[in-house]
């Protein structure tokens, strides 16, 4: 079993940064960010696999970076140049193998806003 706790989020203005972290309790393998806004369905941000490989939605590409501290057992999503259609509620997954769908991931964090201000 494997638990998720994400922090980080707030409000940013356009053209800030922000950090979002997601600690892990447990063995974790890919983990990933999804977000979901309000009225819409939760769609994949990024994610990255035991070996550091990343895979990022076209639409946060070059704009974010997600990242892994494999001793702190975290995983980071660093927002850059965020856009107000960024808003939306952040969450953490974990899954055994890659994959860009909600169903691909078993575990899930708790979720954490994130409101970008033009």
């Amino acid at each position: 079993q494997v638990q998720l706790v994400e922090s980080g989020g707030g409000l940013v203005q356009t053209g800030g940064s922000l950090r979002l972290s997601c600690a892990a309790s447990g063995r974790t393998y890919v983990m990933g960010w999804f977000r979901q806004a309000p009225g819409k369905e939760r769609e994949f941000v990024a994610a990255i696999t035991g070996s550091a490989s990343t895979f990022y939605a076209d639409s946060v590409k070059d704009r974010f970076t997600i990242s892994r501290d494999n001793v702190k057992n975290t995983v980071y999503l660093q927002m850059n140049s965020p856009k107000p259609e960024d808003t939306a509620v952040y969450y953490c997954a974990a899954a055994y193998q890659l994959g860009t769908r909600v169903n691909d991931y078993a575990f899930w964090g708790q979720g954490t806003q994130v409101t970008v201000s033009s």
